[in-house]
């Protein structure tokens, strides 16, 4: 019996490999962006609160100037209509609550300890979906998630050394990326029945932009910090350069195709642990370009969690085959 394809849905709903193809796209983009925040702020006053308003604000324009390029996705009212409360939520907790932790934990944290914590995601995504979709958990995913956080046990060891040593801000940066991770896979999974319904593009447009703009009086509130957009032709060539490639690069390109992915992927849990080769990237750049040097710990810790990411894969294609070899 030949199969059918229905042709109205999306390329990465009809083929599953370009789902996986976005999100590992997705997690590069995620993976840099701790290193191109690290750039504007060694190279100005700017801190990671105001990292994410500038982020946010003109990335979520970004993604709804591309919306209303594209016929299929110019409706931007009727999700709001519709579902207006939920999306207000999803871009506060989702979008400003979980970013606004991130970028405000690489002023206390390294960017590997930060990029290796936020690899939590993928555990609280199943931890979630089996709450909200009574999803099962399966054996694969469960060494990867015990993998990951032996790798979170062994960074937080390393902030605890360093706070014996006289320096606690590493715990209070670890602890906030665990918070972004918390909020960040609550949005993953929940919003993915509007996704569904209204196509990737809008809501993640519709949800940044939000965010931003609740950011932006966030930290104005919160912090005393009024981003002054304007302002931008004072900075520095590098830390204009910087924000540029933040925007468009970090959030209007990799966090739609990130989002999006995960919710067109089959198994959004399988789908999030491709999140785990993130510290991979970000302490790359940061050795290469930063200067940063590793510990122990932290090379330990990525190792680890690599290698929980290729025992999952593994498990996963030997048991499919057996299936496929019983049937």
């Amino acid at each position: 019996m030949t199969q059918t394809i229905n042709k109205n849905k999306s390329a990465w709903h009809r083929h599953t490999w370009i789902a996986y193809l976005a999100v590992f796209i997705g997690v590069i983009g995620h993976a840099s962006s701790e290193f191109v925040a690290k750039i504007i702020s060694n190279n100005s006053t700017i801190t990671g609160p105001e990292i994410s308003v500038w982020r946010f604000f003109f990335g979520g324009i970004g993604l709804v100037i591309i919306s209303l390029m594209i016929p299929s996705s110019r409706d931007l009212i009727t999700p709001i209509k519709k579902n207006g409360m939920s999306l207000i939520l999803f871009s506060l907790f989702g979008v400003a609550s979980a970013y606004l932790f991130f970028h405000w934990s690489l002023d206390y944290a390294t960017v590997p300890q930060v990029a290796t914590v936020v690899t939590t995601i993928p555990i609280f995504v199943g931890l979630i979906n089996l709450y909200a979709n009574k999803v099962s958990i399966g054996v694969a995913k469960i060494i990867s998630g015990l993998g990951a956080v032996f790798g979170v046990i062994l960074l937080v060891t390393d902030g605890a050394l360093l706070a014996l040593s006289g320096d606690s801000s590493n715990l209070v940066g670890i602890f906030m990326a665990i918070m972004c991770a918390f909020f960040m896979s609550g949005y993953l999974v929940l919003i993915k029945p509007l996704i569904k319904e209204f196509g990737a593009l809008r809501i993640t447009a519709i949800t940044l932009f939000l965010g931003g703009f609740i950011l932006w009086i966030g930290v104005g509130l919160l912090f005393g910090r009024w981003v002054a957009f304007w302002n931008f032709s004072d900075l520095t060539f590098t830390v204009m350069v910087g924000i540029v490639v933040i925007i468009l690069y970090n959030t209007t390109l990799t966090q739609w195709l990130w989002i999006g992915g995960l919710a067109a992927v089959p198994d959004i849990t399988r789908g999030s642990y491709l999140f785990f080769f993130k510290p991979v990237v970000a302490a790359f750049l940061s050795v290469t370009f930063l200067g940063i040097s590793l510990s122990i710990w932290q090379m330990f810790a990525i190792l680890i969690i690599c290698s929980a990411v290729v025992a999952e894969a593994l498990i996963s294609y030997y048991q499919e085959k057996k299936n496929i070899e019983s049937i």
